[in-house]
Formats: C-alpha cells, structure tokens, sequence
C-alpha cells in the first residue's frame, strides 16, 4: 500500500505505520458515513481540494479521478465551478492543475 503512494504521503506511511492506519481508518469512516456515490465521493474530495488551493491535492484527486474513469470535462467543470466562489486565479490555477495530470 505505501509503495504505491508518491511523495510524502507515501514518506509518512512508511516513518509512521501507525499514524497512518488511524488516518487510513478515518478516511474509510468518512467515506462510509452517507450516501454517496463513490463518483460523488471523487468530485466532493477534487472540489474540496480546490477550494482549500492545495495543488498537490489536486494532482493527487485528479489522479485517482483518472484511475476511476470519470469524465475529464467533470473534472473541469469542477474547476470552473469554483470560479464564483474562490475567484478566477484559483480557478484558473486548478484548470491548470488537473490539466497538468491529464497530459
């Protein structure tokens, strides 16, 4: 599991095994504890990720929206939705983003 991990998420899963077991279970909890589709969940975790202007969390949810087939324009649209809210910049700078894994 944590070889497949790029980066530090993969640095901290090997240095803190327990740490990350609590965190991995948590992460399972959340994604448990409604109705989602594992679509939405997908969309939900990308646009959360945007908002919160993290760039390797776009990468990272662009990926795994990838490896879980959706549809690159709702990837985008994600992006564009979050013109009003968060302004152009921050749109324009996650278009970029999830462009970036798409190439």
């Amino acid at each position: 599991m944590t070889r497949s991990m790029p980066g530090a998420a993969g640095d901290l899963a090997e240095e803190h095994p327990d740490i990350w077991k609590a965190y991995s279970a948590l992460g399972k909890a959340t994604a448990d504890c409604g109705p989602l589709t594992d679509r939405e969940k997908r969309l939900v975790k990308l646009a959360l990720a945007i908002g919160a202007g993290s760039e390797g969390a776009v990468h990272s949810h662009t990926r795994r929206t990838k490896s879980d087939g959706i549809e690159k324009t709702a990837l985008r649209q994600a992006a564009m939705l979050s013109l009003g809210p968060l302004g152009q910049p921050r749109a324009v700078a996650c278009k970029t983003g999830i462009e970036d894994i798409e190439r």
